[in-house]
């Protein structure tokens, strides 16, 4: 694989994952796009380089989110070592608020891994995905929402977690459809992000961690890698600054018409056997 192309690819892997467009549909869809055989079929070799993107873009976004990780670890940890007699409040209950997100995802996904070997790349599936959640990005978006994060109930966890566990599916966006939810649950849009964001970090990580044992990178191949990890980390930490900051001012209108945009132009490419 050429290092740029791995550059390029960290680059749309680090703003995808974060933004609402599905960062899997894009990695299936540049490569198509352009022609990049990289990996000559070698399957093993593509899922080991997009878990090292993931494991970038998880470090850039630990890094933007380094204080309230912390701040609610410490919280949780303190509320454990307590007793958990009490109810947890305050940023205990945040804690405990993203460890039920966590529960359902990590259910559905050791599901899907261990019932499906693909999960269904298929351009004109991922091009369908990123119009149809694109829609319902654009609707949910729609109603009105202040309510914070100390508003969500321990149910409404349970759903944004299942959410996030069937966005396995290239083209739905695990950001796109928890945010989605969230704005149907009337968040308010920066705190329905910051959340979200938050609920992936146990996600990305279970899921290197659940890979790491299958991957084996030939050693002509760690440079790219390097290179495609460092780019996924840089605009990761960018993609979450830059969205925390827009949505300070505008909606999800914008991501929503990119979707539509980007999956009509793959259907009619399809379509008119121009790709």
């Amino acid at each position: 694989m050429p290092v740029l192309h791995a550059i390029l690819l960290g680059i749309v892997q680090g703003f995808t994952e974060f933004l609402p467009v599905s960062s899997s549909g894009h990695l299936v869809l540049v490569p198509w796009l352009f022609g990049w055989e990289d990996f000559g079929g070698n399957g093993r070799l593509e899922n080991a380089f997009d878990v090292a993107l993931h494991m970038g873009t998880l470090v850039g976004v630990m890094a933007y989110l380094r204080s309230d990780v912390v701040r609610y670890l410490r919280a949780g940890l303190g509320w454990i070592r307590s007793g958990i007699g009490a109810a947890p409040v305050g940023d205990a209950r945040t804690f405990c608020l993203l460890a039920v997100t966590a529960l359902p995802t990590a259910f559905i996904g050791l599901m899907v891994i261990v019932a499906t070997e693909e999960l269904g790349d298929r351009v004109w599936l991922v091009a369908a995905c990123l119009i149809v959640f694109g829609l319902l990005l654009w609707i949910a978006d729609h109603r009105s929402g202040d309510r914070g994060i100390e508003d969500l109930s321990f149910a409404k966890a349970l759903v944004l977690g299942i959410a996030q566990g069937l966005a396995f599916q290239p083209g739905v966006s695990r950001s796109g459809v928890t945010l989605s939810v969230a704005r149907l649950f009337r968040l308010e849009r920066t705190e329905a992000a910051r959340f979200v964001f938050l609920m992936s970090l146990p996600v990305i990580a279970g899921a290197g961690l659940v890979s790491v044992v299958d991957i084996t990178v030939p050693s002509d191949w760690w440079l790219p890698f390097l290179a495609g990890m460092a780019a996924a980390a840089i605009s990761g930490w960018l993609a979450v600054h830059g969205l925390l900051r827009l949505l300070a001012r505008t909606g999800f209108g914008g991501f929503a018409a990119y979707r539509l945009v980007i999956g009509l132009g793959v259907l009619t490419l399809l379509a008119t056997g121009a790709r």
